[in-house]
């Protein structure tokens, strides 16, 4: 406040009268009553001095990649300096690589490859940390190299492998965390085969993109997920039933999904595929061994 011509003695003046607020240490506003999303940035960034930038959750949103919440600003600061975490307002992160990985913007914060690496190695879990890659990178237009060239100028210290798994996943045409759960849960832990990613199709002159098909292995079947919560959107349901019409004019065998049957129940899943699977021609022997905890777990069961 001094750079504003205001002494110590204006400011508690200012702040007894009510006319003022503080906001963080040594950061005040000029104004009462409950402060805007820019306003608590403004402070956060004031409080973590000249040096600075929006990070983590902040930053995502910011970049657009995670909606605007409710919550504390996130805010990385030079390793050296002496800012600490004041909730509810602002979480401190310091990071020793902070000139290299701060983007150009205004307000400043971290490059999106690298929000994207600090959300990824904040995660409680190694899946978690695999989940956000995977999730972030499917809502971006970041190329799996761009990232790939992140992480290896900046190795992350927690959940290296399971980041690196994750961009594999990507590259392999993975695009969200439901369909990694379809291939880990459904494909790989009952023994089925692994469907191609991303097929493009044309429906009325327009390339869309479906999510697993099975044609490699002699089955004209689609898998489609969807981890919408509902179908809402009359531009988006009426592209859905144009894929749906153009699937069975083509002869193909489709089969849908979301979230609460991929997670809750991914051995019935896997069973009506198989099903559809065999029917259309995909030929089980020789095929990998299941491994799913849940069906021995039956089966010890039933023994």
């Amino acid at each position: 406040m001094h750079a504003y011509g205001h002494t110590m003695s204006d400011i508690r003046a200012n702040l007894a009268g009510g006319r003022w607020q503080r906001v963080l240490p040594r950061v005040y506003s000029t104004f009462t009553g409950e402060l805007s999303r820019s306003a608590k940035i403004h402070a956060a960034l004031l409080y973590g001095s000249g040096y600075a930038v929006l990070s983590h959750r902040t930053a995502a949103e910011e970049w657009k990649i995670l909606p605007i919440v409710k919550g504390p600003v996130e805010i990385t600061v030079p390793y050296t300096f002496s800012a600490i975490s004041q909730t509810p307002v602002v979480i401190v992160h310091r990071s020793r690589a902070l000139p290299h990985i701060a983007a150009g913007t205004n307000p400043p914060r971290t490059r999106i490859t690298d929000t994207i690496l600090d959300l990824a190695t904040a995660q409680r879990t190694p899946q978690q940390a695999t989940n956000v890659i995977v999730d972030l990178l499917g809502r971006t237009r970041i190329s799996v190299a761009t990232m790939q060239a992140c992480v290896l100028v900046r190795p992350p210290f927690r959940y290296r492998p399971a980041i690196r798994y994750g961009l594999a996943l990507v590259g392999g045409g993975l695009m969200s965390v439901l369909e990694v759960e379809y291939k880990e849960k459904v494909e790989d832990e009952h023994g089925l085969p692994r469907g191609n990613r991303q097929t493009p199709i044309e429906v009325d002159g327009k390339t869309l993109w479906e999510d697993v098909t099975y044609d490699s292995h002699g089955a004209a079947v689609t898998v489609r997920l969807d981890g919408r919560a509902t179908h809402a959107m009359p531009g988006i349901a009426f592209r859905d039933r144009r894929r749906d019409n153009a699937a069975e004019l083509a002869g193909r065998a489709r089969l849908v999904y979301g979230w609460q049957d991929v997670r809750d129940s991914p051995c019935e899943v896997a069973a009506e595929v198989r099903t559809i699977l065999v029917r259309e021609g995909w030929d089980p022997a020789g095929a990998r061994a299941a491994t799913c905890p849940r069906c021995r777990k039956r089966d010890r069961r039933a023994a």
